[in-house]
């Protein structure tokens, strides 16, 4: 099997997914995977498709994410890697589409607009 390439985005992170068959190590930015995601659920959504496919031990994951917040990285590395899994088993497609690991999430950060305080925040009102 040679090197699968995706790419999975939340927000503003963007993932970039190196899948190839091995042991089951996952490596983030050249760092171990448990040290970049400290928290357990962080952990929990980057193994969420491979743990859903019953492939956690069967592949090498190497990602390169930049971008975002830690939360957004988690999410954009769960979808390249679920795009990755379809790409590996066609069935897999069928286990994670209900999920919603496969639908890009397209909320972004709405822009702040001029005269305004934020995106919708007004400056305060003086009457007087």
């Amino acid at each position: 099997m040679a090197t699968i390439h995706k790419i999975g985005r939340r927000k503003t992170a963007v993932a970039r997914v190196y899948v190839t068959e091995g042991t089951g190590k996952i490596t983030v930015n050249k760092k171990e995977f448990e040290t970049y995601f400290p928290t357990a659920t962080l952990q929990y959504k980057v193994m969420q498709p491979l743990a859903m496919t019953e492939n956690a031990a069967n592949f090498d994951v190497k990602v390169n994410v930049y971008g975002g917040g830690i939360t957004g990285q988690a999410e954009a590395v769960r979808m390249a890697i679920a795009r990755a899994m379809c790409e590996v088993d066609a069935e897999n497609r069928t286990i994670l589409k209900p999920e919603g690991l496969l639908t890009r999430d397209p909320r972004m950060v709405e822009r702040k607009k001029f005269g305004q305080k934020k995106a919708r925040k007004r400056f305060q009102f003086s009457k007087r």
